[in-house]
């Protein structure tokens, strides 16, 4: 499926960090984008930037996606690719100084990861399933979802997010076979150590540490790398059901 102008795109999360790199890089290749985030300052200015629409979105909310989605084809019509990057990393032990892991933290995490991705998903499914394919193999759109290298080495502390984002990875083949009459592909991208507005805050010393643990090449990731290849995931209709590393190698240690 080429991503052709004027085609509708959903990304979620598209305010910042590999979202807002994903946003610009659709909207490069001529697709009309609709950032789905909480984050009203940076979605809207980004809007602006891309030239596309700003949806105040809560993904773990039936009704707030609903709302989003009605917004965004009212105005772009149905998207034909969606991107899940909405996505929050809490950090907690499973026990910490005898005390067992807050179960509400635990929670979240699933909500905003693992259900917010689900919700988000079959709810563009759904619309694209009802529209007409756009190439001779019958696509009607592709679904790209954001998993992690914690899905499969979490590390100490990453318990709820290591599990959210397994939750991810492990949905991408029977989404993928789920929606397989619908000419739906399903790919999901497990990303390694990208330099992402969280680790932006870090000091350069701690960023250049962190990066060297990816054996080649050895550096923290470019969003800009992420969203080719979503792009090239668009592009290339016989990527389905597949989780794709994106790490330079790395095997994360447990801390």
């Amino acid at each position: 499926m080429q991503i052709s102008q004027g085609m509708a795109a959903v990304v979620t999360g598209g305010g910042s960090g590999l979202g807002a790199a994903t946003a610009r890089a659709l909207a490069v290749r001529g697709a009309k984008v609709a950032i789905f985030d909480l984050n009203a300052e940076a979605g809207e200015r980004l809007a602006v930037e891309i030239g596309g629409l700003f949806c105040e979105t809560d993904v773990t909310s039936v009704e707030s996606v609903d709302a989003a989605f009605e917004r965004a084809r009212a105005a772009h019509g149905q998207e034909r690719i969606l991107v899940t990057c909405a996505g929050i990393a809490p950090g907690a032990r499973t026990v910490s100084k005898g005390l067992p892991h807050d179960p509400a933290l635990f929670r979240k995490a699933l909500d905003v990861n693992l259900f917010g991705v689900f919700l988000t998903a079959s709810r563009s499914a759904a619309g694209m399933s009802a529209t007409e394919p756009v190439d001779a193999d019958g696509v009607r759109g592709v679904i790209v979802n954001t998993a992690s290298v914690a899905a499969f080495e979490g590390q100490i502390g990453q318990i709820a997010y290591s599990a959210s984002k397994a939750g991810v990875a492990g949905m991408t083949l029977p989404m993928a076979r789920d929606l397989s009459r619908q000419g739906i592909r399903v790919v999901a991208i497990a990303p390694g150590l990208f330099l992402t507005p969280m680790l932006q805050g870090l000091p350069q010393e701690v960023q250049e540490s962190l990066g060297s643990q990816a054996p080649f090449p050895r550096r923290l990731g470019d969003p800009a790398e992420f969203a080719a290849l979503v792009c090239h995931i668009c592009e290339n209709d016989m990527l389905n059901g597949e989780v794709i590393r994106l790490d330079g190698a790395i095997r994360m240690m447990p801390s």
